[in-house]
């Protein structure tokens, strides 16, 4: 029994390999936001939604579109998935309801009275996922629903699940054991068989007046604890086979619900993100796919959906059709939404590819094979090494598992050295990358390495600058403009310093080095 939900025709694997990356996808993109507001408190939904958005980076169109189908459907009936997924999570609970049995597990009797029990709450639990089937079918078009509810439909008759309940009460033995054996070497017992009773159709009067077939039978005394003890040795070798029957039988039913449950952490989490975006009044669409090689990137609206989740400011949003570029190299004022931008392109992509909506009123883009991201990091407290070394060894590692259609997010790389090591670092690195078909993100003060792109023409490069007003005021918008040779660090300076000159030129003025330490030794 599979589920559906996010594949066609497999089960969705929660402990599947995730990307190598991992680690830095988390932290450059500030996922574990996204996550937990997936989760709203569950941690099984954060793990799965953690696991779909990071192993969704691959070249499958299909799979995408089909959990796209599925999930329009979960918008659509909010209160039936949920209510699946109730159920789903009652029926892997029950399991904790029948593990009092202590050391009698160990044994086929314990084994068998410990499935049975559990069997009997799952049969109930059934019963109530064919009842919602029945219900509610009718309300879902998508292939992965309506594949659960035709198996749920044809799996789960009424004449199979009276068969069931049938099955458990005859596995109780309310009236004894019948067992048939063989007499083997030593006159030692072998060949145990369990038999089923003859069906008693006669009435209870019938039954006492009844001639008894001749049988043999003998009594233990009350205390004979050897004898009871060897009596249930022979019970347990005659249900031994029953036993593990019915414990498999229990363990696949109880997977098959922990499967559902699985598979719809993934929608809930949706859910639960697509109500948090609703009541901020952010827009959220499904996203236009191209396959990978394609090199489509169009938006309209895109916005950072980690930063709208942790501030109760709106969020300034960006549009901008990038399809036939590959390389975009965004430049402009320091604080200006420059990596807010960056990280709206990462987590859209990511989300796109997991079968997700976008955080954006229109979004389209190709499928990417790997998502990877090259973000500044911290000097190295142990000082084995230097910054340079360190973003050169991450890079190499990066560069290590890239293929053709992947995407590399590129924040303030090779910034560790002076200007012109750190540009033609960058436009060698960048080149390389570009030339082997990998869509580059670029965001950088490298002025002379943004320049020399912007000057020699590359057909397949786009430039974005961070707007910037005359008085110095951020929009946080980005437009498409050339480089310019200034991020406007004064701007900070001003603010920071509370300096009454912000309408200095600041494209042609540097900051002098003695007006800092007047400033400083003013405050100090």
């Amino acid at each position: 029994m599979k589920a559906f939900l996010m594949y066609r025709d497999r089960n969705f694997e929660l402990r599947r390999g995730l990307p190598w990356n991992t680690e830095a996808l988390t932290q450059d993109l500030e996922l574990n936001t996204l996550f937990a507001a997936m989760a709203g408190g569950d941690p099984f939904v954060f793990e799965v939604a953690r696991t779909a958005v990071l192993s969704a980076v691959a070249n499958d169109v299909d799979t995408v579109l089909y959990r796209q189908q599925v999930l329009k459907d979960a918008l659509k009936n909010p209160s039936v998935v949920r209510e699946l997924y109730r159920i789903a999570t009652d029926a892997v609970e029950q399991e904790k309801k029948v593990l009092g049995y202590g050391f009698l597990r160990d044994y086929p009797s314990g084994v068998l009275h410990r499935s049975v029990d559990l069997l009997k709450l799952l049969t109930g639990t059934l019963e109530r996922l064919r009842k919602v089937a029945d219900e509610h079918s009718g309300k879902f078009e998508s292939p992965g629903f309506t594949a659960l509810f035709r198996m749920v439909h044809d799996e789960l008759t009424d004449a199979y699940l009276a068969t069931v309940r049938e099955h458990l009460r005859e596995l109780e033995f309310r009236e004894g054991v019948l067992l048939s054996a063989e007499l083997g070497q030593g006159n030692r017992g072998t060949h145990y068989v369990l038999r089923r009773p003859a069906r008693k159709r006669q009435g209870w009067l019938a039954r006492i007046l009844s001639r008894k077939p001749p049988a043999y039978t003998f009594r233990l005394p009350e205390r004979d604890e050897s004898g009871a003890r060897a009596l249930s040795e022979l019970r347990d070798r005659g249900i031994i086979l029953v036993a593990r029957v019915a414990a498999q039988s229990a363990d696949h039913v109880r997977d098959f619900f922990l499967m559902l449950r699985t598979e719809l952490d993934f929608y809930v989490g949706c859910l639960n993100l697509y109500d948090r975006l609703v009541q901020k009044g952010e827009p959220t669409c499904f996203p236009q796919l191209a396959p990978a090689g394609a090199c489509k990137l169009s938006f309209r609206g895109l916005y950072d959906v980690c930063l709208t989740l942790s501030t109760d400011r709106p969020v300034v949003g960006n549009d901008f059709n990038l399809d036939s570029k590959n390389l975009v190299i965004i430049t402009g004022a320091n604080q200006g939404g420059k990596s807010v931008f960056l990280r709206s392109v990462g987590l859209a992509q990511l989300m796109m590819q997991s079968g997700m909506f976008a955080p954006a009123e229109e979004f389209s883009a190709s499928i990417c094979d790997g998502l990877f991201t090259h973000y500044r990091r911290e000097e190295d407290a142990t000082m084995k090494s230097g910054k340079l070394d360190e973003e050169l060894r991450r890079m190499s590692d990066i560069v290590d598992h890239m293929t053709p259609h992947a995407m590399g997010l590129l924040n303030e790389s090779f910034a560790a050295t002076n200007e012109r090591e750190g540009s033609e670092i960058a436009r060698q690195v960048v080149s390389a990358l570009v030339e082997k078909g990998i869509r580059v993100l670029f965001v950088t003060h490298l002025y002379e390495f943004a320049r020399g792109v912007y000057e020699e023409g590359w057909p397949t490069a786009a430039f974005l600058r961070a707007e910037r007003q005359g008085d110095g005021t951020r929009t946080f918008k980005l437009r498409e403009a050339e480089p310019l040779p200034t991020s406007y660090g004064v701007d900070l300076y001003h603010q920071i310093f509370g300096t009454a000159e912000p309408h200095l030129d600041l494209a042609q003025v540097a900051l002098p080095s003695q007006l800092v330490r007047g400033q400083v030794e003013q405050r100090f």
